[in-house]
């Protein structure tokens, strides 16, 4: 039995192919205006990672993420609350508080031993400490993200940060530069002011390890070493964390095939 996960996020899509509970094929594209479009290249590359002809090789495709109702090739979706929870949950069963930080908002989601959702937490009214927030800073400094991260970690002296709001914190960003202070101390006070922003979500279902980080943004190591350093808690990294929404998808479409298979046996 075959199926899929797709995850239409803001930044990127998503695909992870399963056979069985077995991952066969996953791929991230930049997403594109389309979430039709963006899903179906994701899911294109992922077949033919996998070796399979086309959508029709599928038993069952589940869709979550900010455009998962704008795609008509899949059956059903879920939100990427529960889709996170399930795939940071199969990744470490451990799991206890997931952090899932993408492209254009922040959650925080508490988990039970079972991987169930217990509680959850979540900033979409503001860019700051999402995605779109690190690749403005980023062009602030004339640098790829992952630049940006490696001087994050170069600093023993964060610069205090006071803005919130990603368009007075570019602006400080410049200020900052002109004053002369160094660039890696200004980049790590913009990563520490994210991280405590992060934490006051965190403390507000619970800090309980063990912690997971996924989304894009659990790629910037920057990020996740101040978020051990200032929370006092390891965190759990995951093979590929910008694919966790996509793989508890394609768990869920498994789940799903299931149940059809039996009703046409019934």
């Amino acid at each position: 039995m075959i199926v899929a996960g797709c995850d239409l996020g803001s930044a990127t899509g998503k695909a992870v192919i399963m056979r069985d509970g077995v991952m066969l094929a996953s791929a991230v594209v930049r997403s594109t205006m389309n979430p039709e479009k963006t899903g179906l290249m994701a899911l294109e590359h992922a077949l033919e990672q996998a070796g399979l002809n086309s959508l029709a090789d599928l038993q069952y495709v589940l869709g979550t993420g900010y455009g998962r109702k704008g795609a008509t090739f899949i059956h059903d979706n879920l939100s990427e609350i529960t889709c996170h929870a399930r795939g940071a949950h199969w990744w470490q069963p451990e799991a206890r508080t997931v952090i899932d930080v993408g492209g254009q908002d922040c959650k925080i989601i508490s988990l039970d031993a079972e991987g169930k959702v217990l509680e959850f937490v979540m900033n979409d009214k503001c860019a700051a400490g999402t995605g779109k927030f690190f690749e403005m800073m980023a062009r602030s400094f004339d640098c790829s993200l992952d630049e940006f991260s490696s001087l994050s970690l170069q600093s023993n002296n964060p610069a205090n940060i006071t803005k919130q709001c990603s368009v007075f914190a570019e602006s400080e960003v410049i200020t900052l530069i002109n004053e002369g202070v160094d660039q890696a101390d200004i980049a790590a006070g913009l990563v520490e002011s994210i991280v405590r922003r992060l934490l006051a979500m965190i403390h507000r279902v619970g800090i309980v390890p063990k912690l997971v980080f996924t989304g894009g943004c659990a790629k910037n190591e920057g990020l996740v070493k101040r978020l051990e350093k200032l929370s006092g808690e390891n965190v759990h990294r995951l093979p590929n964390p910008q694919l966790a929404g996509a793989l508890g998808a394609a768990l869920f479409a498994g789940d799903r095939a299931k149940k059809e298979n039996l009703a046409n046996k019934a």
